[in-house]
Order: C-alpha cells, then sequence, then structure tokens
C-alpha cells in the first residue's frame, strides 16, 4: 500500500540531509529514523553539497548569479512585438468573421507607424522624432 504524498519542510530537508553528510548512521539506518526513503535522503544530501557554496556567497556573487536584466528586457520586447504582430487566427475573431470585409483593414501608414513604433520598443532604432526615419508610409509597395 502506498502512503500518501507528503511535503517535508527545508528545515526537515536540511537536518536528514546534514545527518547524513555526518556519516555517523547508514543510509537505512536514517531512513528508519526520519521515516523517509533512502534515494530521497540521498538526493537531499547531494542537493546541500552542491549549493553548500551559496551560503557564504557575498551580495555581488548572489546577484551576477541572477538573471540578465537586459537580456530579459530584450526577451520581452521579442515577444511583446510577436504578439502584436503574429496574433494567432482563431474561428471566435472578429477580423477573421469580417474577412469579406476590407473597408476594417488597416493602411499601409498604420501599420509602418505600429512596425516603427514596435521596433523603437525593441530597442532596435531610436524612439521619439527618430522613429519614423527610414520608414515611408506613403511609397509604393
Amino acid at each position: 500500500m502506498k502512503r500518501p504524498r507528503r511535503n517535508h519542510s527545508a528545515a526537515f530537508k536540511a537536518k536528514v540531509a546534514l545527518a547524513a553528510v555526518k556519516g555517523d548512521q547508514t543510509l537505512v539506518q536514517l531512513a528508519e529514523r526520519f521515516d523517509v526513503h533512502p534515494n530521497q535522503i540521498t538526493q537531499w544530501k547531494a542537493e546541500l553539497l552542491q549549493r553548500a557554496a551559496e551560503v557564504f556567497a557575498t551580495a555581488a556573487e548572489k546577484r551576477e548569479a541572477g538573471p540578465d536584466i537586459k537580456t530579459l528586457h530584450a526577451k520581452i520586447g521579442q515577444l511583446a512585438l510577436e504578439n502584436d504582430f503574429c496574433p494567432a487566427r482563431s474561428v471566435a475573431s472578429p477580423k477573421r468573421a469580417q474577412s469579406d470585409d476590407r473597408s476594417d483593414a488597416p493602411s499601409a501608414a498604420d501599420s509602418a507607424g505600429e512596425i516603427a513604433g514596435a521596433v523603437a520598443l525593441v530597442g532596435l532604432i531610436p524612439s521619439g522624432a527618430d522613429a519614423g526615419v527610414g520608414f515611408d508610409a506613403d511609397a509604393p509597395h
């Protein structure tokens, strides 16, 4: 018979892992003592040993280990661009239902302005007054 899934606290895991690191008792003895499977004790011990250096890391080292903010902002811009200009077509989409009515279709000028704004959002061209440079909405397509 399987026992129900249990969630152990971080303090309990640390206590069991430290006991395993000490090596005073075998895994089987520890498993009986703490009522945990020996494989689980092995995993907790390995994680403790792997991440022990984090305890003594300086604040600067911890910041360096975190995600790069510039990379994350670039990814957000890319995803925003994809979401704005590549919407998923669904049956419930109002534009799809009106596909035979072209009067609501955006003009080339609107599209060029939206593209310039999205590209500026991503950071590929400067925003503001220079955002429209290079995009000629009146040019033939």
